[in-house]
């Protein structure tokens, strides 16, 4: 979800401007899952690297994450979503990692739509946390090497039990993955679009559905 700053900037307004509005789109592309029976929905909210931001712009983040767990958790119960967030929420104040936990039990027996939040999250530290996990394992002979093959290894990672992507959107024309689930989108279809993340709205979701549609999947086979 690429582009808040230079929504804001484009506008004269102040970064945390952009990050409301993108707050605003996080809602419209929730719904827009629904209406599109979309079962699976993973937004990347919140990288390890954002953490190096200006402490000015980290506090924005993370009080707009407070007032959207504070506010919007009663709408995703209601509307059957299911809340899981992935990353290293450790780094967050106590009060942010009770309510992430409050808010993840408050709608786990919903099942319309499986929306994951990636908070303080870096594909390459979870799969180093994977690792080591796999390592332990073994060392308390829990796993026998031989048994550790790919299935078993995503078992380590935060995503255990979710299916893979199959398509990744990434907003405001950038075209790199920026550390984002390297392990799971192997096969996934990428979209890359123009919009700026506080634009993007139903129409957007649709067109990158519509997109993914027309592409023929081999996951590296040879066409029939």
């Amino acid at each position: 979800m690429d582009g808040n700053g230079r929504w804001a900037a484009a506008r004269h307004l102040p970064r945390i401007a952009g990050h409301r509005e993108g707050a605003r789109a996080v809602r419209r592309t929730i719904e827009a899952a629904i209406q599109n029976n979309v079962r699976w929905l993973t937004l990347y909210a919140f990288s390890s690297e954002n953490w190096r931001r200006p402490a000015a712009e980290v506090m924005d983040l993370t009080g707009l994450l407070r007032h959207y767990l504070k506010n919007e958790i009663a709408e995703l119960r209601a509307n059957g979503v299911r809340l899981r967030c992935i990353g290293d929420r450790t780094r967050f104040d106590p009060d942010i990692q009770a309510d992430l936990a409050n808010a993840e039990a408050g709608t786990s027996h919903n099942s319309r739509l499986n929306l994951t939040v990636a908070l303080s999250y870096g594909a390459r530290a979870e799969i180093t946390a994977a690792a080591r996990a796999a390592a332990a394992a073994v060392k308390a002979g829990t796993l026998a090497v031989d048994q550790l093959d790919e299935a078993v290894f995503a078992g380590f990672l935060s995503t255990a039990g979710m299916p893979d992507p199959d398509l990744v959107v990434r907003t405001s024309g950038e075209q790199r993955l920026s550390n984002f689930l390297l392990w799971q989108a192997a096969y996934a279809e990428f979209v890359f679009m123009d919009v700026l993340w506080p634009d993007f709205g139903a129409e957007h979701f649709g067109a990158a559905l519509s997109d993914f549609a027309k592409r023929e999947r081999r996951f590296g086979a040879r066409p029939a």
